[in-house]
């Protein structure tokens, strides 16, 4: 297909900032895609076009990682093989962030709440689950690792069920952020900012900047947590279709996936302290 044609797993391990583009232009056709046409849906029509439009790559690399797994046998040098890859799929990821929040701040009021609804709803009960009546944050950092350990083992099932099935939470908590980094910009700016003016432009960059670092000091650890726990999931996912597990290299597959399982764990206890000790401070 057309989208497809745009990028592979080698050129975007060459060229990861080249991804961020690539995700832009993904999420920005999924958008108009399903605000004409599936209007009272759109919300999750724009995630499901973003994710059927990623897809192929995602399964490409799966692949071509796995193939990998069988051919180094240095473990080492294989995590810093998948490290280029995670980092190509964060621009990916990052390029979908910027073009929601883009068009949930530029498209009219009415548009953007019908478009992300069910993001908004979801940041309600978010917002209320973690708040609550907690006051400890021990008790916080502990809510949010465990919520977020929950969105890992999603990522990872999901990866090792459908192969690059880990794309949908991953682009759905996309559409999550930018929708909340789109509200951040709205209540630092009031109703009374209007973008097409100069001094209005400078005003939306400087708070989509401060929405976007605040979110991003949690949200990379994070994300790049449920990438590298989607990558381990795929690699068993693509190592069972190729009956290579069924192989002498069963073991060094295995300890693959096991040893990005434990790497995803441990970014995301860096992402939870972040989120529950830092962010508060700076923001």
């Amino acid at each position: 297909m057309t989208l497809e044609s745009l990028i592979n797993p080698f050129k975007a391990v060459e060229k990861p900032w080249y991804m961020f583009f690539v995700g832009f232009v993904y999420a920005t056709i999924a958008v108009f895609l399903s605000a004409i046409i599936f209007r009272n849906h759109s919300s999750l029509v724009m995630v499901f076009l973003t994710v059927i439009a990623t897809v192929p790559l995602m399964y490409k690399t799966m692949k071509m990682e796995e193939a990998l797994d069988v051919r180094i046998k240095d473990e080492l040098k294989l995590l810093k093989r998948h490290a280029k890859v995670i980092r190509f799929m964060l621009f990916l990821f990052f390029g979908f962030v910027v073009a929601y929040s883009f068009w949930y701040l530029v498209l009219p009021a009415e548009a953007a709440q019908n478009l992300f609804a069910t993001q908004s709803e979801t940041i309600k009960t978010i917002n209320s689950d973690v708040v609550g009546d907690v006051v400890n944050p021990i008790a916080i950092f502990m809510q949010i690792f465990l919520n977020n350990f929950k969105v890992l083992l999603f990522c990872l099932l999901f990866a090792f069920f459908y192969g690059a099935g880990a794309i949908f939470i991953l682009t759905w908590n996309a559409s999550v952020i930018a929708t909340a980094i789109g509200d951040f910009v709205k209540l630092n700016l009031g109703t009374g900012v209007v973008m097409a003016s100069p001094a209005g432009a400078g005003n939306y960059i400087q708070a989509f900047s401060l929405g976007l670092l605040r979110y991003s000091l949690h949200g990379i650890p994070e994300i790049a947590a449920y990438f590298v726990g989607g990558l381990a999931g795929g690699i068993i996912s693509v190592a069972m279709i190729n009956r290579d597990l069924e192989t002498n290299n069963f073991n060094r597959i295995m300890m693959d996936s096991v040893n990005l399982s434990l790497i995803a764990v441990l970014i995301l206890v860096v992402a939870a302290l972040i989120e529950v000790f830092i962010t508060p401070v700076l923001f």
